[in-house]
């Protein structure tokens, strides 16, 4: 029975706030994504999961709106262009992320450290010429290196890091890291991690 209050409740909330919208014009095949409704369920969704991650103590996974697997709100800047001021500090690690990922990331660090294991962070957004310098020095990704083709690093949209992980950091991360978003996607690189929606 308390399921269906708390349905009932969010779908008040959500009728609240997409009322205060002026109606916006949908185009006629009824897809979402661009009108103010899209936006307004967007909005619902992030905040019904900041809600959940205050109750249960674990970050919200999901964060923003997100366009072909990039941040709606660095888009404007392009790959490896994005502006300081535009990410945020991962702890005290002297690392800089997409303000989500940087929080998920503290998150991550400070619940492994109560779990007695350390991560550490040895890389993070990359700037178009760090991309190249990194292509360069370690080649090719499709050529048997370790870096991507400049400008397509999700370390240029600030949602990438390079971990130092022991073997316990490792399983750790294996285990917890899609609670908090982080995703291990780059076959040869056990240390590239990923924040995902």
């Amino acid at each position: 029975m308390d399921g269906i209050v708390a349905i009932s409740q969010r779908m008040a909330a959500i009728q609240a706030t997409m009322s205060s919208f002026a109606p916006a014009t949908q185009p006629a095949t009824g897809t979402m994504g661009t009108g103010t409704f899209g936006d307004v369920l967007a909005q619902a969704v992030d905040e019904t999961t900041a809600t959940e991650a205050a109750t249960t103590g674990t970050p919200a996974a999901s964060t923003g709106s997100w366009t072909s697997g990039v941040p709606s709100d660095l888009l404007p800047y392009g790959n490896g262009n994005v502006p300081r001021e535009a990410l945020a500090s991962v702890g005290q690690t002297g690392h800089r992320l997409w303000a989500p990922a940087a929080t998920a990331l503290e998150q991550v660090i400070a619940d492994a450290a109560k779990d007695g294991v350390t991560i550490g962070v040895t890389d993070s957004y990359r700037s178009y010429d760090a991309q190249v310098d990194v292509a360069e020095r370690k080649g090719l990704y499709s050529q048997g290196g370790l870096a991507a083709e400049p400008g397509t690093s999700p370390h240029g949209w600030g949602i990438a890091a390079d971990l130092d992980l022991d073997a316990a950091g490792q399983a750790w991360m294996r285990a917890n890291g899609g609670r908090y978003g982080f995703v291990e996607d780059t076959p040869r690189e056990p240390w590239h991690w990923v924040f995902r929606k």
